[in-house]
């Protein structure tokens, strides 16, 4: 069955990119509705962008999705893992400028929203993107595949030559409560050579150690650390969980990148579409929603995040 938000959710905070404060309320949804963001700041045009991979428009660092009217909203990944990992199918997040609020720079306090609001089941059967044969794409030396599974899962390896990264590789079945435990708190990171450059390109505005890892050689500048050893291949995991879920319905399929960013996956997911014979649209029954993330939740799930 298809579920939303159980009650209203109100979250204030900075963009990342932006630096701009935003307002930002997810209200629940009706069924077959969606993911939804409604630029309320907006009122000389159409303000309500759906959140679908074809309307992503930018995919320098983030992504960012723009409607035919010009209304945008930018860095929606990790909303949009929360809400993937939560098995949150149907909200409106009406949002008072251009860019989700950055928080930590992971998904942990969207995620305890979620939970603390609570989740209301649907009496509409959900609907799920069932892989049926292998599709990639490559730029350059980055990959991202899609190929069948019984489960959804996610399989990771990054390389970077700031040796506090380094090498990480990580392959997690996602189904149940594991988005929750494993990977919400993960947050973005880059290297301090790369900050200015995003300053240079009017990103990064928001940025600081309270909402992002930043490592310099083998030095990380963050005075706690990494919470996790592999922090930064498990965030690049959040990061495709919440770009995949663009896809408008959960996906039934493992899912693999090599060095791979938004672009790419979301050239992955174009791809898909595009590629006949690769994938069928099904009804969940009981054993296809036990294989998706955020289905059966239990106490540790919400003990992980508290």
């Amino acid at each position: 069955m298809q579920a939303t938000i159980n009650t209203s959710i109100n979250i204030v905070g900075t963009g990342l990119h932006s630096g701009r404060m935003a307002r930002m309320a997810i209200l629940p949804a009706e069924a077959n509705h969606g993911i939804v963001f409604h630029r309320v700041d907006i009122t000389d045009r159409d303000n309500v962008i759906p959140a679908r991979y074809d309307l992503v428009t930018d995919t320098v660092l983030c992504t960012k999705l723009t409607n035919a009217a010009g209304a945008d909203i930018s860095t929606v990944e990790h909303l949009m893992a929360a809400f993937a990992g939560c098995g949150i199918h149907n909200a409106l997040v009406e949002i008072n400028g251009p860019e989700i609020p950055i928080m930590d720079g992971s998904s942990v306090k969207f995620v305890r929203e979620i939970l603390k609001a609570g989740k209301r089941k649907q009496a509409v059967p959900l609907r799920v993107i069932r892989i049926l044969r292998e599709v990639a794409v490559s730029v350059g030396d980055a990959q991202a595949t899609i190929r069948p599974s019984q489960a959804a899962e996610i399989a990771f390896e990054i390389d970077f030559d700031a040796a506090a990264i380094g090498q990480q590789a990580l392959a997690k079945d996602m189904r149940n409560g594991s988005f929750i435990r494993e990977f919400a708190d993960c947050r973005t990171f880059c290297r301090s050579s790369d900050v200015e450059k995003m300053k240079s390109l009017g990103l990064a505005r928001g940025g600081s150690l309270e909402n992002a890892v930043v490592v310099d050689g083998d030095k990380i500048l963050n005075p706690e650390g990494f919470r996790r050893g592999d922090e930064c291949v498990r965030h690049k995991m959040l990061d495709a969980l919440g770009d995949m879920a663009l896809a408008g319905m959960p996906i039934l399929g493992a899912y693999s990148g090599l060095r791979a960013g938004h672009a790419v996956t979301n050239q992955l997911l174009r791809a898909l579409f595009a590629a006949e014979g690769a994938f069928e649209v099904v009804e969940a029954d009981a054993a296809i929603m036990a294989a998706l993330p955020g289905e059966d939740l239990h106490r540790a799930d919400f003990l992980a995040v508290s």
